[in-house]
């Protein structure tokens, strides 16, 4: 019997069905049993009604990005059906609630098979109707060759604090559900997984990965405001870090948020905030401020649709010229933009790094579907973090600072550096301000004083790019080179292994650090290929104007841009790319 080395599963209904419980306790099963899982959620921006699904890609490696098709689509109403059957591949199959009498859409009723099974009925003869979910686990168990107790670690670990006889209504649900469509005497045989192998994988989504990051990189204040899809990173800190000695705390508005940062940084602690566009947009005078008085934050940035409050709880890369030029003025900033779980955590540790060396505002952009779906997450490479706390002053520095005078927090060096100090340190007194200043902090207006200190600020990142700014897969001279930037890491690197599996050549270039911009590096890359294509999900071609705007050339660079909401699949990519092929050369 040939088994599948992937499956992709979708569950639906309404919100507050617990739908984001199903594919929870679906994913972190099968993630335990050594399966690759990558889980997005579509869900609607309120708190209850309104269709919602969970897609879950499993396979035996690694896929960062959700499948093409369908395998399996559980439906709890109607509208789940009619909204997505239409992603079912040929020969797939729907498993809903016989309930409201499901049926498929007219066009799909050759191609798609429909088993209706009573979920709820069944939930309420196993303790209650609640646990239709488990039910329809059960059934897809079934289906998939699984065992009905695939899933009994995971609801003793989420039910066993309540009671044994909740862990025991819950599996007896699982099992009536895995009975029910065993008596359907339907061959399942298409839909049964390969055994995987039992390496083990974290299972997370990116704010876990950042607030982690964080938390690893000695973090130890967090003001924010919730906002989607950002709320996680605060969620998560607020469990952790009272435990060593930190402090979450919530503000009232975002503009609270990072001048309370910019004060806890200053006092000399390391400290974070997290938003949103509408949020970033609110904390822009006082990114300035950060900029102006050389104080190192760090401010997570988890990109949504927009513009105003737009799309809560969709996908978009549509910030990143706001992260960027956004505030008032010139100030020098390191924007990051991480691809995956494992780079938001290791991104995290290098932006307090990054924001102490230079001793500025880091930015950490990452987008909803990185934010957001889980996926199975290497384990993390703790020796990998290591602190530096940047230029502080020395000893012997502040006992040389003349009684009576002033420390120079903001002396001018050669690379425009200065030697920090915190409160409280003996000779390290000094003026702080937002506006214009000389070497030791005092308001200096003087043009000759400006250029001065604009020279210092603007200059630390002369000739610099970070390490790790981009990554390269693929051919050395391709055809066709693909730019990405954000979580559509998956779906490009999916799509360029099946164009070079066609003997097509392609490169995919991924960019990991907006500023300062890798540009030299890039440029190599581009200089080998016979096409560029960007590809980004906003509508104006953001990273391909800020290639163009730092003077990266090519005779073929065009723009592949997604606005709808969703992030990019492998196959779209993969016809992008194919069609910018000539045919001849295919």
């Amino acid at each position: 019997m040939h088994m599948l080395q992937e499956l992709s599963w979708k569950v639906g209904g309404q919100q507050g069905e617990g739908i984001d419980s199903t594919g929870k306790t679906f994913a972190t099963s099968l993630n335990r049993m050594g399966y690759f899982i990558y889980s997005y959620r579509h869900f609607s921006s309120r708190i209850k009604g309104g269709h919602t699904n969970d897609r879950v890609r499993i396979s035996t490696v690694r896929k960062n990005s959700v499948a093409d098709e369908l395998d399996i689509l559980l439906a709890f109403d109607q509208e789940t059906i009619n909204l997505n059957a239409r992603e079912l591949r040929e020969g797939g199959i729907v498993i809903a609630d016989s309930k409201f009498s499901p049926t498929l859409p007219d066009n799909l009723t050759q191609h798609v098979h429909l088993y209706s099974i009573p979920f709820t009925k069944l939930a309420e003869e196993n303790g209650a109707a609640i646990m239709k979910n488990m039910v329809a686990l059960g059934t897809s168990a079934y289906v998939m060759g699984l065992s009905p107790d695939f899933c009994a670690p995971v609801i003793q670990s989420m039910f066993g604090r309540k009671s044994q006889k909740i862990v025991d209504q819950n599996m007896a649900a699982v099992r009536a559900g895995y009975d029910a469509m065993s008596s359907q005497n339907a061959d399942f045989s298409g839909f049964q997984l390969a055994p995987a192998t039992p390496d083990q994988h974290l299972l997370m989504i990116g704010n876990e990965a950042v607030a982690f990051g964080a938390l690893a990189a000695g973090a130890r204040v967090m003001p924010a405001y919730p906002i989607t899809p950002a709320s996680d990173v605060m969620e998560y800190l607020i469990k952790k870090l009272p435990s060593v000695g930190g402090v979450v705390v919530q503000t009232e508005d975002e503009i609270a948020a990072l001048n309370m940062t910019i004060g806890a940084a200053y006092g000399g602690a390391r400290a974070l905030t997290a938003t949103s566009g509408p949020g970033l947009a609110l904390m822009m005078e006082a990114l300035g401020l950060a900029g102006m008085t050389e104080t190192p934050v760090v401010i997570i940035d988890t990109q949504r649709g927009g513009p105003s409050t737009g799309l809560p709880t969709k996908h978009e890369q549509s910030d990143m010229f706001a992260a960027l030029f956004g505030n008032h003025g010139e100030i020098p900033k390191v924007v990051l933009t991480p691809s995956t779980p494992e780079e938001c955590f290791y991104a995290t540790v290098d932006a307090f790094n990054y924001a102490e060396k230079y001793q500025c505002p880091v930015l950490i952009l990452t987008d909803l579907a990185l934010s957001l779906a889980s996926q199975s997450v290497t384990p993390f490479d703790y020796n990998y973090v290591q602190i530096d706390r940047g230029n502080l002053a020395t000893p012997e520095a502040l006992a040389a600072v003349e009684p009576g005078k002033m420390f120079k927090r903001y002396e001018r060096t050669e690379n425009g550096i200065s030697p920090r100090v915190f409160p409280g340190q003996k000779g390290g007194i000094h003026h702080v301000t937002g506006v214009e200043h000389n070497e030791i902090g005092r308001p200096d207006e003087a043009t000759s004083n400006h250029i001065n200190m604009m020279n210092k600020r603007l200059n630390k990142f002369a000739d610099i790019e970070l390490q790790g700014s981009i990554s390269y897969t693929g051919d050395n001279e391709p055809e066709v080179l693909v730019v990405g930037v954000g979580s559509s890491i998956g779906a490009i690197d999916e799509a360029v292994t099946r164009l070079r599996n066609q003997g097509i050549k392609v490169g995919h270039a991924q960019v990991k650090v907006l500023s300062p911009f890798p540009t030299k590096t890039l440029q190599e890359y581009m200089n080998r290929a016979e096409r560029v294509i960007v590809a980004e999900s906003n509508a104006t071609g953001q990273l391909f104007h800020l290639m163009q705007f730092h003077g990266l050339q090519h005779k073929a660079m065009t723009s592949f841009l997604k606005y709808d909401g969703t992030p990019f699949m492998p196959k779209e990519v993969e016809a992008h790319l194919k069609g910018a092929v000539p045919a001849w050369q295919q």
